[in-house]
């Protein structure tokens, strides 16, 4: 069932980009030289634009019901608790870490640097 859902919400995400991309914009956008092309004239003028804006709309709602239907399979068959490979071999190491104690080191002490040679004098009147 989750994966018929997310297919669907792949494909309904697919063709709304594609009916947004063919919305006229202020720009005139990608409908000004696709839509005609490809439904003959069909999708020109005032029509187009409501016919796209709703298609889009549905479109839009449709999206978001599979999101929530998505969610709620989700959680009614655990999918979302259900954890990689990957964390789990952290949360091993995450509490093996946490059992061993770290090892204690001597306190630094400071290292003291005194310069062998004095710096040499420079003479400020030359430059």
């Amino acid at each position: 069932m989750f994966s018929i859902l997310l297919v669907l919400l792949i494909i309904v995400a697919v063709f709304m980009t594609g009916i947004i991309l063919l919305q006229k914009s202020e720009g005139s956008g990608m409908s000004g030289s696709s839509a005609a092309s490809m439904f003959g004239g069909a999708l020109t003028g005032a029509a187009a634009g409501n016919f796209l804006t709703k298609l889009t709309a549905w479109l839009a709602i449709v999206f978001f019901v599979l999101c929530a239907a998505l969610a709620i399979v989700s959680a009614k068959s655990g999918i979302g608790d259900a954890q990689s490979g990957l964390r789990q071999e952290l949360a091993a190491d995450e509490l093996a870490n946490e059992s061993t104690p770290a090892p204690e080191s001597a306190p630094a002490t400071p290292v003291q640097s005194t310069p062998s040679e004095p710096a040499p004098a420079t003479d400020d009147k030359n430059k």
